[in-house]
């Protein structure tokens, strides 16, 4: 099987002889469309010509909106013709992910049971996209509820890596970054609890953006309870092919929404005047990295000395301790009724395994000082961070494993949660964190680096990805 690897830079100016070769990212692809060079009719049936010819061997979307998203091109093409602006992302296709709410579709989470859930209304992050011109054009799959690091369920079965099928796409994006990395779409709309957008995307050669906790609106928040971790812990956001993709994108997405109480009203994003300065953590915690994996740490590492950033090897403070009670709120919080039962077979398994593993907090007082603890670490770092803005690190430290690493008992689990211990840190503390490729492996298999920003300091992480993404190539 060949490869599937990111779109190339595309000829300028943008039209339907491109579209037909190869397909641009969404600034370009928006830019051409506006001036009329392509048409966003031209733009879905590209997309929907690389959807048939790809998707029935990789199953990265498990639903596709032809007739939809042809009807939605034309209403943008007539909006062109009258001289109307259709938005800053006009005629550019997106996948969403199944737990992302759509009205003409139901919201599965991968899950058997809710295969009739059809939602009321657009989650706000799509009703932003589509306000901005951007076309829904299919489901991307995932696990059951996102708890695994793969993406397989019972529902849809297994989203393969184009790369190699043999190994995993990560999860629990995984579908919406198949489709992102063989131009099935141009944005992916996925969430990230654990790192389930930067890891998919360090498997498929593409970028991802988890943004801090609260820029970009998650679900409505209705009558149904939500566990304190995923009110913490899980947040929207973007898989595309280029950095600048990801910044447009967000800034679309970005704002406070009355319906999510977490949400905040942040200043919008500027242009990034601060500190140049990177801290350095190559291997976290040293408990081993993949030789490919610490190569593309390094090219990132080289790519930011170029451009002018001051890189030093530094480890963040309280590193294990940060990374340990994550893992114990998230396995306490999941294991006690904040998902429907049974699963499928592959998350019951993960699940049970995880729990065995790691244990749960068997007291209100254990968890309450959990929290507790939790104010002090985010402090050390972000008194660390305003020395270094930015901390450049490996995203899963192992590579790209076989499929089902994540199975296998005990012990698997315990080893897959410590090779995304930088991975889970992020989350646990809230912050950003930009995924960006660093270039084949030895084996062939794409490596990236994450970027971590301060707390709600996208435009530092997004500044030096640009930067990686500039000196890499």
């Amino acid at each position: 099987m060949s490869p599937a690897v990111p779109s190339p830079a595309l000829p300028d100016p943008v039209g339907p002889d491109a579209l037909r070769e190869t397909l641009p990212d969404a600034v370009a692809l928006a830019a051409g469309i506006r001036a009329g060079r392509a048409s966003a009719a031209e733009a879905v049936d590209a997309h929907l010509a690389r959807i048939a010819e790809s998707n029935p061997r990789l199953n990265a979307l498990t639903v596709v909106f032809d007739d939809r998203a042809r009807r939605a091109a034309d209403d943008i093409d007539r909006a062109i013709a009258r001289g109307d602006d259709p938005g800053p992302l006009a005629g550019v296709p997106i996948s969403v992910k199944e737990n992302i709410d759509l009205t003409w579709s139901a919201t599965t989470e991968g899950w058997a049971g809710a295969v009739g859930a059809i939602p009321a209304r657009d989650a706000t992050i799509v009703s932003r996209m589509r306000a901005a011109g951007a076309i829904p054009i299919g489901r991307g799959n995932m696990p059951d509820f996102g708890m695994r690091w793969d993406t397989d369920n019972d529902l849809f079965g297994r989203t393969l890596n184009p790369f190699d099928p043999t190994r995993t796409t990560f999860g629990s994006s995984g579908g919406d970054a198949v489709a992102v990395a063989t131009g099935m779409s141009t944005i992916g709309l996925g969430n990230d609890f654990g790192g389930s957008i930067r890891l998919p995307a360090q498997a498929l050669g593409v970028c991802g953006l988890r943004p801090s906790l609260g820029r970009v609106p998650r679900a409505a928040v209705r009558d149904l309870p939500v566990a304190l971790t995923l009110q913490r812990f899980a947040v929207n956001g973007l898989l595309a092919r280029s950095v600048a993709d990801l910044e447009a994108s967000l800034q679309v997405v970005a704002g406070v929404d009355v319906d999510d109480p977490v949400s905040l009203a942040l200043p919008p994003l500027g242009v990034y005047d601060g500190p140049r300065r990177v801290a350095l953590t190559r291997d976290p915690l040293g408990w081993g990295v993949h030789p490919d994996v610490a190569a593309g740490v390094d090219r990132a590492a080289d790519a930011l000395r170029t451009a002018g950033w001051q890189v030093d090897e530094i480890e963040p403070p309280h590193l294990e301790e940060a990374f340990t009670l994550m893992r114990r709120l998230a396995v306490t919080d999941m294991s006690e009724g904040a998902l429907p039962s049974p699963l499928g077979r592959s998350a019951e398994t993960f699940m049970r395994d995880s729990v065995r593993a790691t244990g749960v907090f068997e007291t209100a007082t254990e968890y309450a000082q959990a929290w507790a603890r939790r104010l002090v670490i985010e402090a050390a770092w972000r008194r660390l961070q305003t020395e270094y803005p930015v901390i450049l690190g490996p995203v899963g430290t192992d590579g790209i494993p076989p499929v089902d690493f994540d199975l296998g008992g005990p012990e698997q689990a315990t080893a897959a949660w410590r090779m995304f211990r930088l991975v889970v840190v992020v989350n646990f503390l809230g912050l950003p964190a930009v995924a960006v490729p660093t270039g084949p492996g030895a084996d062939g298999l794409p490596t990236g680096v994450q970027l971590i920003g301060p707390m709600h300091g996208e435009a530092a992480a997004l500044s030096a990805a640009h930067d990686v993404e500039a000196g890499i190539g």
